[in-house]
C-alpha cells in the first residue's frame, strides 16, 4: 500500500519534528482515483497492528504500516468522524483507545493567546495547564502549555509510558502547544517533554500544573478544582464589604510541615474517609509524619482560635522540592503542595478558618525561583522565564533566578498566580517575600555584577511595574483582601495606592521596628535608659507607610535564638517578664501585628523546620502562663478599637511622655475611630518598679487598668492598680488631670476612661 502523505510527513512525525501533527495524524479527508474518500493515520510506536474501530457501524479496518514499521494509515469510503476508535496489538497485549487527533476542538483561543501575549489574561491558568474536560462526548485532560522556542512538545506520563513520540501537541500562536487526551482522568501524573532545535530533551513539570507528585518525585499530576463544596460565601461577602486597615488584624505565622508532626502508625485520613500513604520525615525521629491539611484544621485551627488570633499566615505552601527552603524556592507556583494533602483538602482547610472567624494569608515568592530541572528554569531550552544575562537573571548568593518582568507572558505567569490563590482556594492575603530584591538591580551584588536600567539607575523598573499591576488588579477582583510587603529599604511609598505612584501594597513590614525592638530588648534594662531612641523612633516615619509589626521566623533562626532565649534577665523570671513586656508593647503601638508560631509558650530552642515546636515545654507552669498572657493580650486587642481602628491616622496615637529616659518608661494614648473611647497604655522596661508614677491624661475621670503584663495569672508579681484609679486634678505632661500609678517591674497596663464609674473627683 503506498502512502497518502509525502515520506518528508511521515518523518517528522516520526522523528518527533512537527509543529502541528495534526495536519498528518488523524481523520482526513482526501481525493482518490477521482473520489472523495476519508483516511485515517496513526503513529504508534512498539504497536505491530491496527485496526479503525467504528464502534456505531459494528465495523473494523485494519490498518497498514506505510514507510516507517510504526507509522499506520487506513483508507475508508465513509466518515467515521470523532467516534472511531483504534485497535492496537503490542505484542501479545491488545487495547482500544480513542486517537486524541480525531478532536480538533480547543479550548484555547484566539483571543485567549492575544490577551496573554500582552499579558493581560487575568485567568489565564483556566485555559494553561492540564483541564479535565469533554469533547464531542469523549471526557479526558486538555493540555496547552507556553514554549515558544521549542521545537516540539509531547505529553509523556503513564498512558504512554512515558514516550514522547506518543502525544505529540500542536503549537498555536505565540509559542503555546496544545493536546487533547482523551480518556485519562483527574490524578494521572504527567509531564511535557521538550525539545529544542538543537536536538536537547527537557522533561519538565507543568508551569501551571495544580498538583504535583510527593517530593521527590517532580512530575505534575492533573487536578480537577471545580469539585469541592465551599460554606465560606458569607465570609466573602462580607469581606468584599470590610477595610481590613480599620479592622483588628492579629497574625499567627505558621510553618505546617513543623508547628506538628504526628506517628505513622496513625495515617492521615482522606475525603472517601480511606487511610492516605504517609508522608514521613527521614530527618524526624522514625515513624513522624506530616500531618495532613485536613488533621491541621481539625487541630492547628482551634488552637488559633483559642489563642485569638484573626489571621493565620502558612509559609508558603507552593510546591518545592526541598523541605529545608521552608516553601521559599517555589517550582509549583499552581500546586499546593502535595506534602499535606490534595487542592480539596487544603480548600477545606481554608473553609474550616473561615468557618471559625480566621483569616488566611499565605506567602508569595514571585522574585526568584530555583534551578531545579524540571522547574522554570531554562524552560524550552531557552532563557524563557528568567533573564539571559546572570547580572539581570541570578541571585547567587541564594542559587536562584530572577523573573524577566518585562516579558508579558512571565508577567502573566505572576500576575495570573496570585488571582489563582484567591479565585481557587478563598485565601484572604499575600506577603510578598522579598520584595527588596526585585526593587533593586543591584541587591546584593558588587560592581560590575549587575546592570542599570535604561536610565542609568539601580531601580528595576519592569518589577515596579508588575507589582503596581498585582496589587492594581488584586484589589479590583477581591476587595478587603490583604497584600502585605516585606520590604526591609526606604523605599517610599510601598502601601500606597497605585493611582498616587505607589507600589498598591495595603501594608508593609516595619522592619525597622522590629531590628530596633530586638536590639534593645536583648539589651541589659540598666543600658536601656541609653537608648530610649530605639522605643520611641518608629513613630517619626510610622505614618509614612501602612505598618505591619512583624516577629516573624526569620529572627529564630539561623543561630539569632528564640525571643526568650534573646531576653537578658538573671534568671527565667526576668526573661518571661521582657517577653511580656516586649509583646505588650508591639499591641500597644500602632500597626497589625504578626508573630512566628511558638513565641506564644516561650520556645527555648530556636525554630528547626525539621521538628515539632516544643509542645512538651507546655508541662511547666510558666511557659502555660505565657500562653495565657497571649489569649489575654489577644482579646484584648480584637475587642478595643482604639487598638487598631486608626492605627495608620495620626489622630490615633499621642504620646503623653517619650522622653523619659532615665526610668526607661514611656506613656502615649491611642484612640478609636469615630468615638470618644481611647487607652493609655505605660510602659516601664526596666525591673525596677515605681509605686508613684505620675501620668497625665486626657480627660478626668476613673481609669480601670484592663490590662496588666505583671499580673499574676501570667507569672507575674502582680503589682498593680488595685483595679483601676482616679485622676487628680493635677495639671502633668500637658494634661489638666494626671494619674498617680504604680507600674510594675518590666511591666505594661492599659488603662480605660470608665465613663459610667461613680465617685468624686
Amino acid at each position: 500500500m503506498s502512502a497518502t502523505i509525502a515520506t518528508e510527513q511521515i518523518d517528522r512525525i516520526v522523528w518527533n519534528q512537527h509543529h502541528d501533527p495534526f495536519e498528518v495524524l488523524g481523520c482526513h479527508q482526501i481525493e482518490r482515483n477521482g473520489e472523495s474518500v476519508w483516511v485515517v493515520r496513526a503513529y504508534l510506536p512498539n504497536a505491530k497492528q491496527a485496526w479503525v474501530v467504528l464502534p456505531e457501524k459494528r465495523q473494523e479496518a485494519p490498518m497498514q504500516s506505510v514507510h516507517h514499521p510504526h507509522f499506520f494509515e487506513c483508507v475508508l469510503e465513509q466518515d467515521p468522524l470523532t467516534n472511531y476508535q483504534l485497535r492496537i496489538q503490542d505484542g501479545e497485549h491488545e487495547r482500544v483507545i480513542r486517537d486524541p487527533y480525531a478532536f480538533r476542538s480547543v479550548k484555547l483561543t484566539d483571543y485567549d493567546i492575544h490577551l496573554f501575549s500582552e499579558g493581560n489574561h487575568h485567568r489565564i491558568y483556566e485555559k494553561l495547564g492540564a483541564h479535565p474536560t469533554e469533547f464531542e462526548g469523549v471526557s479526558g485532560v486538555y493540555f496547552a502549555v507556553w514554549a515558544p522556542n521549542a521545537r516540539n512538545v509531547s505529553i509523556i506520563g503513564n498512558f504512554n509510558r512515558w514516550d514522547g513520540r506518543q502525544h505529540q501537541m500542536r503549537k498555536r500562536g505565540n509559542g503555546v502547544w496544545e493536546l487533547f487526551v482523551p480518556e485519562i482522568q483527574p490524578g494521572e501524573p504527567y509531564k511535557y517533554e521538550i525539545k529544542n532545535y538543537e536536538g536537547h530533551i527537557y522533561e519538565k513539570s507543568d508551569p501551571y500544573g495544580f498538583w504535583q507528585e510527593v517530593r521527590p518525585k517532580t512530575a505534575s499530576v492533573v487536578a480537577d478544582l471545580d469539585t469541592y463544596t465551599w460554606t465560606d460565601e458569607d465570609w466573602l461577602e462580607k469581606r468584599r464589604h470590610t477595610d481590613p486597615l480599620k479592622e483588628p488584624i492579629s497574625v499567627y505565622e505558621c510553618h505546617l510541615g513543623s508547628w506538628l508532626h504526628a506517628s505513622s502508625a496513625n495515617p492521615p485520613i482522606s475525603v472517601d474517609g480511606q487511610p492516605e500513604n504517609p508522608v514521613t520525615v527521614s530527618d524526624l525521629k522514625p515513624g513522624a509524619r506530616f500531618l495532613s491539611y485536613r488533621e491541621l484544621a481539625d487541630r492547628l485551627i482551634p488552637y488559633v482560635k483559642e489563642l485569638g488570633y484573626t489571621h493565620i499566615e502558612l509559609l508558603p505552601v507552593a510546591e518545592h522540592p526541598f523541605d529545608g527552603s521552608w516553601g521559599y524556592q517555589v517550582t509549583g507556583y499552581y500546586a499546593v503542595t502535595s506534602r499535606y494533602g490534595t487542592p480539596q483538602d487544603f480548600m477545606y482547610f481554608v473553609d474550616q478558618c473561615h468557618q471559625n472567624g480566621i483569616g488566611v494569608i499565605v506567602d508569595w515568592v514571585p522574585g526568584h525561583f530555583p534551578k531545579d530541572g524540571h522547574g522554570l528554569a531554562f524552560f524550552d531550552g531557552t532563557h524563557l522565564y528568567e533573564h539571559a544575562d546572570p547580572r539581570r537573571g541570578e541571585h547567587k548568593q541564594w542559587g536562584t533566578l530572577v523573573f524577566n518582568y518585562s516579558r508579558n507572558e512571565v508577567r502573566n505567569f505572576l500576575v495570573s498566580n496570585v488571582l489563582f490563590w484567591f479565585d481557587k482556594y478563598h485565601i484572604d492575603g499575600i506577603r510578598v517575600d522579598a520584595v527588596a530584591s526585585m526593587l533593586y538591580l543591584d541587591y546584593q551584588r558588587e560592581d560590575g555584577e549587575w546592570l542599570p536600567n535604561e536610565y542609568g539607575g539601580r531601580e528595576n523598573l519592569e518589577a515596579v511595574e508588575f507589582l503596581r499591576q498585582t496589587n492594581y488588579l488584586l484589589f479590583s477582583y477581591y476587595p478587603g483582601a490583604l497584600s502585605i510587603a516585606e520590604e526591609s529599604t526606604s523605599w517610599p511609598m510601598v502601601s500606597w495606592p497605585t493611582y498616587t505612584g505607589g507600589l498598591g501594597f495595603n501594608l508593609k513590614w516595619n522592619m525597622g521596628w522590629m531590628h530596633d525592638m530586638l536590639d534593645y530588648f536583648s539589651m541589659d534594662p540598666w543600658f536601656r535608659q541609653f537608648h530610649q531612641n530605639n522605643i520611641t523612633f518608629s513613630m517619626w516615619y510610622h505614618h509614612s507607610e501602612n505598618f505591619m509589626l512583624a516577629l516573624s521566623h526569620d529572627e529564630v533562626v539561623h543561630g539569632k535564638a528564640s525571643i526568650l532565649s534573646k531576653m537578658p534577665g538573671a534568671d527565667d523570671w526576668q526573661k518571661f517578664a521582657n517577653v511580656r513586656c516586649l509583646f505588650a508593647y508591639m499591641m500597644a503601638h500602632p500597626g497589625k501585628k504578626t508573630m512566628f508560631m511558638g513565641m506564644e509558650f516561650g520556645q527555648w530552642n530556636e525554630w528547626n523546620v525539621w521538628s515539632d515546636l516544643d509542645w512538651h515545654l507546655l508541662q511547666y507552669e510558666s511557659h502555660r502562663q505565657l500562653k495565657q498572657f497571649f489569649t489575654d493580650l489577644n482579646q484584648l486587642y480584637t475587642r478595643e478599637p482604639a487598638l487598631y481602628t486608626q492605627d495608620f491616622e495620626r489622630e490615633g496615637f499621642e504620646w503623653i511622655d517619650c522622653s523619659d529616659s532615665r526610668h526607661s518608661v514611656v506613656s502615649f494614648v491611642r484612640r478609636a475611630k469615630d468615638t470618644e473611647a481611647f487607652l493609655v497604655a505605660v510602659c516601664n522596661f526596666t525591673p525596677q518598679p515605681h509605686s508613684h508614677y505620675r501620668v497625665g491624661v486626657p480627660e478626668a475621670g476613673f481609669y480601670r487598668e484592663i490590662f496588666n503584663s505583671d499580673a499574676q495569672p501570667y507569672g507575674g508579681s502582680n503589682m498593680g492598680n488595685l483595679g483601676g484609679k482616679w485622676t487628680d486634678a493635677w495639671w502633668f505632661h500637658g494634661h489638666s488631670h494626671s494619674l498617680d500609678l504604680c507600674l510594675p517591674p518590666l511591666g505594661v497596663i492599659f488603662l480605660k476612661l470608665d465613663r459610667d464609674a461613680n465617685g468624686s473627683l
